[in-house]
């Protein structure tokens, strides 16, 4: 390939790329704007309007680390595009739900095939990418995630206003189309890691059921067959762990992460960052529409304040994580976002939009310093061939961060308010929830704080 080819294909996977990552997070903050009103369309209550949301995330993450591992032995290319592909099917779905358990159902079905791309989009761009230009692109590639981050709340409350929720599924229709288009015609070539290896079925079957146990167990809290299901899933997880060290090509290769301090504590360090924090905008929206009276419109104008911080400063970030250490930056980063969390401890009635506004910019500033450095870490600390299994780590801290995060403000929500939709005689314990969730979120991130320091110096 000359040197022309050569920079026609970093330039068509980095589009590929940053389109596809700014398709699910626009997604899951846009439809956490519209949750409070398919709540009203659909008469659900809190609990059961949370899992519009983590129906996604459990699907995404069952199945991210499965296809990080089938993309590394069948190619990363080939599972990219038919994750593209039903994630747009499963979008357009989603817009014709005529209930909430359709919706939810299509919401796995579209957590299935974020898992296809979430873990060989990143795995496509390192794979093309020599190591001095890496931190550059991946700075790129999440700032175009934050910028997905940054126009869901946007445009989610203005298309929930004006042309109503199901609107915000339609419009990932002709981004995904393009995404398709630009795969067949342009992307040319395909990337193997570990071809010839065989998939650990046993492993991944264990690994799925695990995290539905874990998931829905914490869900059920706190009746006990709901501790049960989390006691189970524990032990899936314990079991899952004992299999892959033992399975000659396990699904997780476990040794990756006995030989590498960075990407242990780096992925470490991204789930409790993620679970401290993902459930914030799902929070402050109901706050905003609920407590503050604010159109849906008028609410994704405030949430974008943290994305958009977020997309402006990641690609600073990123370059900066190619010269100075990471658990610098990342730490720094993780330090900031207490700060951020603790000042939404103080949320009431009274409490100004301005002060919201400001808590969710230094939220932003210290989630893009974070970000960009730990991917790079994690990105830096494996081989070639492991790139796949490496992207699918990122996105599965993430979205198990995520599912976590909304766990633990569903579960205050059932122990605070009950399985009820959020009126007025509720808002006192609403308030209460909100309260108890950041600190619960603060603490979390205080300890992440010391997962970051302890990766060493890896870039």
């Amino acid at each position: 390939m000359n040197q022309t080819e050569s920079t026609t294909l970093k330039r068509v996977a980095l589009l590929v790329a940053t389109l596809s990552s700014f398709l699910t997070p626009f997604m899951f903050n846009a439809i956490n704007v519209a949750l409070p009103i398919i709540g009203k369309k659909f008469s659900a209550d809190t609990v059961l309007l949370s899992w519009v949301a983590t129906g996604y995330l459990l699907a995404a993450a069952m199945f991210l680390l499965p296809f990080g591992k089938v993309a590394d032995i069948y190619g990363r290319k080939k599972v990219f595009t038919y994750g593209i592909l039903t994630y747009t099917i499963a979008s357009l779905l989603c817009a014709i739900s005529t209930s909430i358990p359709l919706l939810i159902g299509f919401r796995v079905l579209q957590g299935l095939g974020a898992a296809m791309i979430a873990g060989t989009g990143v795995a496509i761009l390192t794979s093309v990418s020599p190591i001095q230009e890496r931190g550059k692109v991946l700075g790129i590639n999440v700032a175009a995630t934050y910028l997905g981050l940054s126009l869901g709340p946007v445009l989610g409350g203005i298309l929930t206003q004006q042309l109503g929720w199901r609107s915000i599924f339609l419009v990932n229709v002709p981004i995904g189309l393009l995404v398709l288009a630009l795969v067949f015609w342009k992307l040319k070539g395909e990337w193997v890691g570990a071809g010839g290896e065989k998939f650990d079925f046993v492993g991944s079957l264990v690994y799925g059921l695990a995290l539905v146990a874990l998931m829905y167990g914490i869900s059920r809290l706190p009746a006990l067959w709901g501790a049960g299901l989390i006691l189970a899933g524990v032990l899936g997880l314990g079991l899952f762990v004992w299999w892959e060290v033992r399975v000659a090509h396990p699904v997780l290769n476990m040794d990756l992460f006995r030989n590498s301090a960075a990407l242990t504590f780096s992925s470490l360090a991204a789930l409790i960052h993620y679970s401290a924090t993902s459930a914030v905008t799902f929070l402050l929206s109901l706050y905003l529409q609920h407590i503050k009276a604010l159109s849906p419109q008028n609410a994704g104008l405030v949430l974008v304040a943290q994305p958009a911080v977020m997309a402006i400063l990641s690609p600073f970030a990123g370059r900066l994580s190619d010269r100075i250490a990471s658990r610098v930056l990342a730490s720094a980063g993780m330090a900031v976002t207490v700060v951020g969390l603790l000042l939404l401890i103080s949320l009431s009635g009274q409490t100004t939009v301005g002060f919201v506004v400001f808590s969710l910019m230094l939220l932003g500033f210290g989630f893009a310093l974070f970000s960009s450095p730990n991917m790079n870490a994690i990105m830096s600390s494996v081989e070639n061939r492991y790139y796949g299994i490496a992207s699918a780590m990122v996105g599965t801290m993430r979205l198990i961060g995520q599912m976590l995060s909304m766990a633990i403000a569903t579960l205050i929500f059932v122990i605070y308010i009950g399985k009820v939709q959020i009126t007025p005689e509720h808002y006192p314990a609403f308030l209460t929830s909100l309260k108890t969730a950041f600190i619960i979120f603060a603490v979390l991130c205080c300890g992440g704080i010391f997962a970051s320091l302890a990766r060493g110096k890896a870039r």
